[in-house]
């Protein structure tokens, strides 16, 4: 490992000028291309103390054994020049966005003297037009189909095109009518290239002039009497249509735009792009990245432009590029964007509106991308198995974490506070095993003291269960010092001991409910077969949290007398990994497995936490007084409200006018009655913006 102060320059050698520069390794190569606009400040923040630096960034100075620079005239040529250097050198600490497969776009070769119609992948070549990219290639074969019929363009293979030449007979498409023929001199070389500028044209969005001509010509054909041809030009019409129902409206101003949204965790970053073209998404593409350097969104989004655009010029960059975060300099980016055009292109964050709106659409489709890229990465059974090792060897772990149960904590501002507990087998989830608690030993908030309480109570259920089926074997008492208590008759029972259970997780089936009443010396049970609940213990417990959490739940195992569970942290802020009684972190490589499976665990559990939160706090404002009335259930309250209009009205009924409310009887009514009477009055209603009581029809105040 480098000392940086080894290789850093004097303050006096850099300028501070826009330039670019580049960090090489002890063999010369290339490990990392940056721009600056003042090469002199941007260097210096990569020669401060190490503690300082973020990890990547960390690595990467250490891992470097020199650094030089260029000197540019403007940002923009700054721009320029680090993308192409990125692109010569493949440094290892730059972000590259990588593709898990090629995208097919619709090609018309204007660069020959018949142009074709055709799917083409790969490198895009000088004087090709491109549409899209699409998703399938058959879906641009059916596009194609739709309009051949408009616009009969060539798409046969130059082999095909030179043999029909030769014979002076056409293809099939040319004796129905999808093919002008140029093979065989139907059309001019120059009417051949109209048609393909009116295919091209069309494809580019210009799609009301061709069918408003074409109906034109209809009524005109009709009117002559010549029905064969109005009723052929009525297909085209159709067809055109069909073709353009293929690409639906997503903004009504006919806009030429692209859309770019970005999915991001601590390790990855997924992006996705929609290309609208007259309104209409005419392709979409994404890619996936490791985050392998210090970068924010908009270092990603700025990234993302130069992948799309950096060989790109013309109409193939759009006149408008709509993004979730401007990158650092977004004039200096306007303009190299500008010049890559020919003209001037806004880069803009949308704020309202249509573009807002599918703006939305394009980021759920960058996470649903992000989460099937991790879905994908979890599933190969290789990679679990090094994740795992991975674990066992930073952990210093006997064996691999075949099971590793997950804790976290949530509540809003120290309300409804709950947690949960995830459960990974063999790097995999096992729904059916998550549990959720609520924290009932004290008021508030306190995320040490709540993880402290469900550790102990989830363990004690396992002491329970391990003494109930007899694992433990009673031992004479020692004559010695009285070691820790390893009996769940010595951990405390009472409330604190409960665990409430999953009623039902969404995706996982039913699961079944934990008593919810204490248990502290539970009655012998016959064995049905199954596992019971909390029956098995993790060989690892990962808590959301750092070194007082880790602290916590170390104590509450150590209270239990449990010294056989390893026990864990995951810092959100830095992915650093805490053990007990450990002044220094575990820092795991950031393009560990290992490191990739806990960050998966850890957000699964706080996934978990922050559903049953959420849930619960959505039912404790929705809640009633008529909730405590046993055996009044959903469509007897409905009934009693639509009956009296509002609760208020219903409290001030007598017995005898709820009894005659339908299916409610007189035990009912005085139960309701009750109810109401012993309920806490309601919070009247206050109008915000004038501070006065709003008052309902009968004189009280609404709820």
């Amino acid at each position: 490992m480098a000392d940086p102060s080894s290789y850093r320059p004097k303050p006096g050698q850099i300028p501070d000028s826009p330039g670019v520069y580049k960090f090489r390794d002890e063999h010369r190569r290339v490990i990392y291309v940056g721009k600056a606009k003042n090469l002199r400040q941007r260097l210096a923040n990569y020669f401060q103390d190490l503690a300082a630096l973020h990890p990547r960034t960390r690595t990467m100075v250490t891992t470097a054994a020199s650094v030089e620079w260029t000197v540019v005239s403007t940002e923009v040529e700054a721009l320029q020049l680090e993308y192409s250097w990125i692109k010569e050198f493949d440094p290892r600490f730059n972000v590259k966005y990588r593709d898990d497969k090629s995208y097919p776009y619709l090609a018309v070769t204007l660069n020959e003297e018949f142009p074709r119609v055709q799917v083409m992948r790969g490198a895009k070549k000088k004087g090709v037009r491109y549409f899209g990219p699409y998703g399938h290639a058959w879906a641009i074969r059916e596009t194609v189909d739709l309009m051949l019929r408009v616009f009969p363009v060539r798409t046969c293979s130059a082999g095909v095109f030179k043999n029909a030449a030769r014979t002076g007979r056409p293809c099939l498409l040319g004796y129905i009518g999808k093919c002008s023929a140029p093979c065989v001199g139907r059309v001019t070389p120059e009417e051949h290239r109209e048609l393909a500028g009116d295919f091209c044209d069309f494809m580019a969005g210009r799609t009301g002039t061709y069918i408003r001509r074409l109906e034109k010509d209809m009524m005109a054909a009709a009117e002559e009497m010549e029905y064969e041809r109005a009723a052929r030009l009525r297909d085209d019409v159709e067809a055109l249509k069909r073709a353009m129902e293929k690409s639906a409206v997503v903004l009504a101003d006919a806009t030429d735009a692209d859309l770019i949204a970005v999915a991001e965790d601590e390790l990855e970053a997924a992006v996705q792009i929609f290309h609208v073209r007259g309104g209409r998404v005419r392709g979409q593409r994404g890619w996936v990245t490791d985050k392998v350097e210090n970068v924010d969104t908009s270092g990603l989004v700025e990234h993302a432009l130069q992948q799309l655009y950096g060989e790109e010029t013309g109409d193939s960059v759009p006149k408008e590029v709509l993004v979730p975060a401007l990158p650092e300099d977004p004039d200096a980016v306007s303009q190299w964007l500008a010049g890559r055009r020919g003209s001037h292109v806004s880069l803009r964050i949308p704020q309202r509106g249509d573009k807002k709106d599918l703006m939305a659409t394009v980021q759920r489709n960058a996470q649903q991308a992000l989460g099937l890229h991790k879905t994908k990465r979890a599933s190969d059974l290789t990679t679990r198995s090094r994740a795992l090792e991975e674990i066992t060897e930073a952990l210093d772990l006997d064996t691999a974490p075949l099971r590793i149960e997950c804790f976290d904590i949530s509540h809003l501002q120290g309300d409804d506070v709950v947690a949960s507990m995830v459960v990974f087998e063999d790097g995999l989830a096992r729904k059916s095993e998550y549990r959720r608690f609520q924290i009932k030993g004290f008021e508030g908030q306190d995320d040490v003291r709540s993880m402290h309480e469900v550790i102990g109570r989830r363990f004690k259920r396992y002491l329970q269960e391990k003494e109930r089926t007899g694992e433990w074997e009673e031992t004479p008492a020692p004559t010695g010092p009285v070691p820790a208590p390893q009996t769940a008759p010595a951990v405390p029972a009472g409330p604190a001991a409960q665990a409430d259970g999953v009623d039902t997780i969404p995706g996982a089936g039913t699961a079944s409910v934990p008593d919810t009443t204490p248990d502290p010396d539970p009655e012998p049970r016959e064995d049905d077969g199954r596992p019971k609940r909390f029956a098995y213990p993790p060989q690892l417990v990962v808590v959301d949290g750092g070194q007082p959490q880790v602290a916590a739940a170390k104590r509450a195992l150590d209270e239990l007398g449990i010294d056989d569970i390893a026990v864990c942290g995951l810092a959100k802020r830095l992915e650093e990994v805490w053990l007990p009684e450990d002044d220094d972190p575990v820092v795991l490589p950031r393009s560990s497995e290992g490191l990739y499976l806990l960050q998966r665990v850890r957000d699964e559990a706080h996934r978990f936490a922050i559903t049953y939160q959420r849930a619960k706090r959505a039912k404790r404002i929705r809640s009633s007084p008529l909730d405590a009335v046993v055996g009044l259930g959903e469509t007897r309250k409905q009934a009693l409200i639509k009956h009296f209009g509002s609760v208020k009205k219903l409290k001030r009924a007598t017995i005898d006018e709820i009894c005659e409310v339908p299916g409610i009887g007189r035990r009912t009514a005085e139960s309701v009655a009750v109810a109401l009477a012993s309920a806490a009055p309601a919070t009247p209603a206050v109008n915000t913006a004038t501070g006065e009581i709003i008052e309902d029809d009968d004189g009280g105040s609404t709820t």
